[in-house]
C-alpha cells in the first residue's frame, strides 16, 4: 500500500521513528555489518521499501539507489538480486531513472539478463522497461541485449514471466 504523510503519522504515533529516520538506520547498519545474511536481509528490506512513491525522496536524500547499484556489483547472487529489485522497484520514477542512469548503472542492470536467479534477470528486464528513453537507447539496445531479450520473448513454455516482460520490453522500445 502506498503512504503519505497522514497515514505514517497514523502509523508511527507521536513518539515514532520517522521513515526517513528508520530508513537512514536500515543503511548505516548495511554499511557497518560485514556479515553477508546481515546485509542480505537489509537490501530485501530497503528494496521493500523503495516501490512506495513516498520514500522515493528519502532513499535519494540517503544514497540508496547508489547502494542497490553496489549490491549488484557483489558475487553475493542474493545480494545482487535485492539491489536490482531495489533498482526495478525505484525507476519507474523519473528522477531515480535518471540518477541510475547517471551513476552507470545502464550496463550493471543489463548484466543482470545473465544472472542464474530468475527473481534478477526478471528485475532486470523491468528495470530496462522503464529506464529506457530517447537519452539512453543507443546504450540499452544494442545488438546483443535486443538478441538477449528476444531469446526471453520466445521462452514462453519454459518461463513465461520472462516471456512477457521481454515482450512487453520489445513492443515498447524496438517495435
Amino acid at each position: 500500500m502506498f503512504t503519505n504523510d497522514q497515514r505514517q503519522q497514523e502509523r508511527t504515533g507521536k513518539y515514532g521513528t520517522s521513515r526517513q529516520q528508520y530508513l537512514q538506520e536500515l543503511v548505516n547498519q548495511f554499511q557497518n555489518t560485514s556479515d553477508e545474511e546481515t546485509k542480505e536481509k537489509i537490501a530485501a528490506n530497503l528494496a521493500n521499501f523503495a516501490y512506495d512513491p513516498y520514500n522515493y525522496s528519502f532513499l535519494r536524500q540517503l544514497n540508496v539507489l547508489e547502494l542497490f547499484l553496489d549490491c549488484i556489483t557483489e558475487p553475493n547472487e542474493k545480494l545482487m538480486e535485492f539491489g536490482i529489485g531495489g533498482i526495478c522497484n525505484s525507476c519507474v520514477d523519473p528522477v531515480n531513472a535518471a540518477i541510475i542512469t547517471q551513476c552507470g548503472g545502464i550496463p550493471l542492470v543489463i548484466k543482470c539478463l545473465s544472472s542464474p536467479v530468475r527473481n534478477t534477470v526478471n528485475y532486470g528486464l523491468g528495470a530496462l522497461y522503464y529506464l529506457c528513453n530517447k537519452s539512453n537507447r543507443e546504450e540499452i539496445l544494442k545488438p546483443e541485449v535486443i538478441d538477449v531479450i528476444k531469446r526471453y520473448a520466445a521462452a514462453q513454455t519454459v518461463n513465461a514471466s520472462f516471456s512477457n516482460l521481454a515482450k512487453a520490453f520489445l513492443d515498447k522500445h524496438v517495435s
